[in-house]
C-alpha cells in the first residue's frame, strides 16, 4: 500500500486530447519516464474522437509535462456546416471552427493504492 504523506505531493493530471496527437503525446511523456493510462473519448461538440490521459506525477513535474503537452498538442481549423437562418431553403455555410490544443485538468491526490 502506498499512501501520500506530509513531505509529498501528488498530482494527477487528466489531459484530453485530439486522436491525431494522442500518439506522440503517449511517446513523448514515456521518454520522460512518465506512466500514463490512455482511455479513448469523444468530444461533446464535434463528436470527433479524443484521447484522455490520466497522468499520475509528483507536484514538481506538473509544469514540465504541461510543456509538453503545450509543444505537442496543436490547434486545428475545422469547418462544420451550420444552416443559414434567412435562406429561404436550409443551406448549410461551413463555419471555422478552432479544435484541438489540450485539455489539462490538474487534481491533488490524498490517497492512492497500489494493488
Amino acid at each position: 500500500m502506498t499512501k501520500k504523506t506530509n513531505e509529498s505531493c501528488n498530482t494527477m493530471l487528466i489531459a484530453v486530447v485530439q486522436s491525431q496527437d494522442a500518439d506522440i503525446v503517449e511517446s513523448i511523456l514515456q521518454e520522460m519516464n512518465v506512466s500514463i493510462t490512455r482511455l479513448p473519448s469523444t468530444g461533446a461538440f464535434l463528436g470527433r474522437r479524443n484521447a484522455t490521459l490520466l497522468i499520475g506525477i509528483p507536484c514538481e513535474r506538473q509544469q514540465q509535462i504541461v510543456e509538453a503537452l503545450k509543444e505537442n498538442c496543436r490547434q486545428r481549423i475545422e469547418y462544420i456546416a451550420v444552416p443559414l437562418e434567412s435562406a429561404p431553403l436550409p443551406m448549410p455555410a461551413p463555419t471555422p471552427v478552432t479544435v484541438g490544443g489540450a485539455t489539462v485538468f490538474a487534481l491533488e491526490v490524498e490517497y492512492y493504492e497500489e494493488l
